[in-house]
């Protein structure tokens, strides 16, 4: 919803079809409707958050349902990723 503050943590699969790898995501979702203090909270929660997640390939702070697509994260996830053998033939 637009009046809440979240934290995920997803575990995505990315790569290509030489190289599967396992990424992690951390996503703070801050909605449109939260308060300026709330807002503002954010980032003293996030250092708490960081402390008990602390292994993730990209994070992502959003605040539009858009930027939630599946694809967009794990291509963003893909480009942090390193090396890629899509350019590659067999």
């Amino acid at each position: 919803t637009d009046d809440v503050r979240l934290f995920g943590f997803v575990r995505f699969t990315t790569g290509d079809a030489m190289s599967k790898r396992v990424k992690f995501a951390l996503i703070t979702w801050i909605g449109e409707d939260v308060s300026g203090l709330q807002r503002a909270k954010t980032g003293t929660d996030k250092t708490l958050v960081k402390e008990v997640v602390q292994n993730f390939a990209k994070e992502f702070v959003i605040s539009d349902h858009k930027e939630l697509d599946e694809d967009y994260i794990k291509n963003e996830l893909k480009k942090a990723g390193g090396a890629n053998y899509d350019a590659q033939t067999e």
